[in-house]
Order: C-alpha cells, then structure tokens, then sequence
C-alpha cells in the first residue's frame, strides 16, 4: 500500500476532525497544495465551512463539485477521486498539527524563494527587487500561534496586573509632551510630527535626541536629508549650549573637554547614520541596525528618522504605485520597525501646500498619503507664525493620540530657540509670554554684543 501524502492527511482530518480544522484552517494556503486537484478540494472544505460553520461531508463536496463549471474534465474526476479516498483513519492530533505546521513553513519558504526569483529576474514589475528579504522573512515566520484571543471573564486578573503594569516609556525633558503621552513614548510606536518646510521638524528631533542621550538612553538618528555632521552640529548647539553659528569658534581644547563632560554625564550612546534620500528603506535599516548590534555592540532604545516622507518603500516601487499607497506603505513599515525591535520611532512628514501657512492644520493637511496618520500612534502638528516667532514659541497641536486623550491639552506652547537648537517649557499665559521674549531678547543681545572670541566660552571649565 503506497505511503498517504501530507497533503492528503491534511485534506482527511480537515473534513472529518472538527477540533483539527479550526485549529489550522486559519494557516492553510490553497497555494500551498501543490496538486491542482487538493487546491480545489481544500477551497471547497474552507468555502462550506465559513458558510455554515460546520465542516462538509464527502456527499456535500462531491455535490459542490458538480455545481462548478470551471473545473476541466480531468480536474474534476481527479478531484471527485480523491474525495472519495478520504478515509475516517485516527491519526494523533498533536503529532498532526506539528506536521501540518511544518509542512506549512516548507511550503511557504518554497512560494516564497520561488516568488523572490521572478522578483529578481524581472518576472514582477510591480514589487521592487528590495521587497526579497521581506518576503522571505515573512516566509520564515510561518507559524501556527497559540494564542486566540482575551477572555473577558476569566483572564481578568491578567487584566488587573496589565492596567497596573509600568509600561516602558522613553520620557521627553518637556513637561507638555510628557504629560500628552502619559510619561513619554512607549516602545514599538511610530511617533510622527508635521510642520512645514523650515518650521522645526529636524530641530524637534535633534532636540529630543540630544535629550534621550542626555537622559542615559541609546540613540539611532537616521538621516535621508542633511549629511551626518550637519545632524552632529544641531545636537552639539543643542549640548553644548552655544549659538549653532558659534560653534565653530570654540577652541579644540574647549570643544573637547565639553564633549568628554557630556560623556562623563550620560551611559547612553548616539549614532548618525545618512542614507541618499529617497533611497533607504525599512530594509535598510535592519541592516544597520544588525551592524550595529555586530560591530559596536549597540542596541537603541529610541530611533529617530529625518523623515519618513523621503525614506522608500521596501515592498512598493515608487513610479508604480500612487503617493497615498507609497507612502501608507513606508509608515506601516517603519512601524513594522518599532514593533520588531521594540522600540519607539520618531519621525516628521510635511504639510500639504495648502497647509502650509495654515495656522491651525489638521489630519488632511498631511503631505501625499492620509495613509500616515492611520497608522501612527502619536501625530503632531508644529506651528510657527510671525507673532510666535517673535515671541520666541512654537505651537503643539495634537492630531492623533492613542496614549490619552486629544481634549487634553489640545493645543500648548513651548519655547524655543532656534540658535540653539533647542526647545524648553514655557507658561502659557500672555503675561509669561511677554517676560520670556523680553528675557530672551535682552539675552541673545547681550550674547551678541560680545566681540571677544574666547569671553564666548569663558563659563566654560576645562
């Protein structure tokens, strides 16, 4: 008697072992058969049992077949054939469900490798040669999960300790933000702020970096617009404290010893990295990040991206798909990102033309895809105007929050200080806001008013 074929084991048990079927049913492919006939077959078993919720008899199937009529003589009678071998043999259940789940992953490693070759010999023009190493992860994460589902009732206490859990959050050194996100960012998140072009994208980014570092936090800063020594020279105004136009006045000897004070002070280390824009992917990025782990055994805790607008899609080809999909495409896998690493993600879009003098945009003022927003966890607006420029602020709108409640300070100030790249909390009051411009202006003229090279740096210590 010749030896039954996984597949046709598989096809047995899924019509008559009711527990079996729902266990793998949701994991099973039609392309992982590789007979035309069990394809047809499976197809048939899967269509019954989501109509009626119950699996089919061979009667049932054998009906069905006959009501097809894109069937081939030859595909029918192999198919009715094969209906009518399934027998009613027992076979172990849990040595069953592995061996259906490996032949699954072997299956789909298979499709996978097959699909990736027509990928790279240019048989699929529509997905770009960069979307291989996903496809074949996805492949290789095949997998039967055991987990179906919160039960209300009797996991309750699982509950109760998860509201109580303190959740691992990378805090902000400013008091609105931390307050609008619960304590700071959580990890595996896509945090997204929007401004428009010379608004403060960068400098928002280069601020919370430099005080994640500051804060003992491991940094990654990717950037696909300025070269890495720009990004280094924010963060240096930033911690260093000094006008960003000055910076290249200080002394070595003083430049260094502030470099090495700020060693001295954090545990945390940051890392530029640039990448040609438009021409990094998610892709891209794990490699790095592998690199990183490899060869300077690092591991961030926070990532920032400088921005997502310019970064590619590894599944997609630009010039063949539509800015919304594109870019739709780019946020789910910079978040994809997050959550395989366990980090948050920090990243800026642009506004749209028509938002971009608009003092007071909103969600449809996002450049090229409404995609982005549905898929962040944190999206904020930036707003600048002559007035707030003159008062030395820069107004937070919220757009989309998952950590609390947009009602909760909807819109509030922070201060900022564009020479220094940094950003600082103020009051909100129209009185506090006088005093700060007075104060900072006084200040930033006397600064300026100082004509000695060295008497810049002179509270400095070496």
């Amino acid at each position: 008697m010749a030896t039954e074929r996984i597949e046709q084991t598989i096809l047995r048990n899924l019509i008559h072992t009711e527990q079996y079927y729902r266990k793998v049913v949701p994991f099973l492919k039609p392309d992982y058969f590789q007979e035309y006939h069990e394809k047809v077959i499976f197809e048939e078993i899967a269509d019954f049992a989501g109509k009626y919720d119950q699996i089919p008899t061979k009667e049932v199937l054998a009906i069905n077949l006959q009501n097809r009529n894109d069937l081939t003589d030859e595909t029918y009678r192999d198919s009715l054939s094969a209906i009518q071998g399934l027998s009613d043999e027992w076979v172990d259940f849990d040595w069953l469900c592995d061996a259906t789940e490996k032949w699954c992953k072997d299956r789909a490693i298979y499709l996978a490798l097959m699909q990736s070759i027509k990928i790279a010999d240019g048989g699929d023009t529509k997905i770009s040669r960069d979307a291989i190493p996903t496809i074949l992860q996805e492949a290789l994460a095949v997998s039967f999960d055991e987990h179906i589902g919160h039960d209300y009732i009797e996991q309750a206490e699982d509950r109760y300790d998860f509201y109580h859990r303190k959740e691992e959050k990378i805090p902000f050194d400013l008091e609105k933000f931390n307050f609008i996100t619960k304590g700071g960012l959580p990890n595996k998140t896509l945090n997204i702020a929007l401004a428009g072009t010379g608004v403060g994208k960068s400098l928002f980014m280069c601020h919370a970096a430099a005080a994640a570092l500051s804060a003992n936090y491991n940094v990654l800063y990717i950037t696909c617009e300025m070269a890495e020594e720009k990004i280094a020279e924010r963060i240096d105004a930033n911690l260093l404290n000094v006008s960003i136009q000055n910076i290249t006045e200080i002394p070595e000897v003083l430049f260094n010893s502030k470099v090495q004070e700020i060693a001295r002070k954090t545990q945390g280390k940051l890392i530029i990295k640039e990448y040609p824009t438009a021409s990094a992917h998610s892709g891209h990025f794990k490699a790095l990040l592998s690199d990183l782990s490899l060869k300077k055994d690092f591991k961030p805790d926070i990532i920032f991206i400088d921005y997502l607008n310019i970064c590619a899609s590894s599944r997609f080809k630009g010039a063949v798909v539509n800015s919304y999909t594109y870019v739709k495409a780019i946020a789910e896998e910079l978040r994809g990102l997050a959550v395989e690493y366990n980090v948050p993600i920090v990243s800026a879009t642009q506004t749209t033309r028509s938002g971009f003098g608009n003092s007071d945009p909103d969600l449809t003022d996002t450049s090229e895809s409404f995609g982005l927003p549905a898929t962040a966890d944190l999206m904020f607006a930036l707003i600048s105007t002559e007035e707030l420029e003159q008062q030395g602020r820069i107004m937070v709108k919220q757009l989309k929050n998952r950590y609390n409640e947009t009602a909760a300070s909807r819109k509030f100030m922070v201060g900022i200080d564009r020479s220094k790249m940094k950003l600082f909390d103020v009051a909100d009051d129209a009185a506090d806001i006088g005093m700060n411009h007075e104060d900072t202006g006084e200040q930033l003229s006397q600064f300026a008013e100082s004509q000695n090279r060295l008497s810049k740096f002179a509270e400095w210590n070496v």
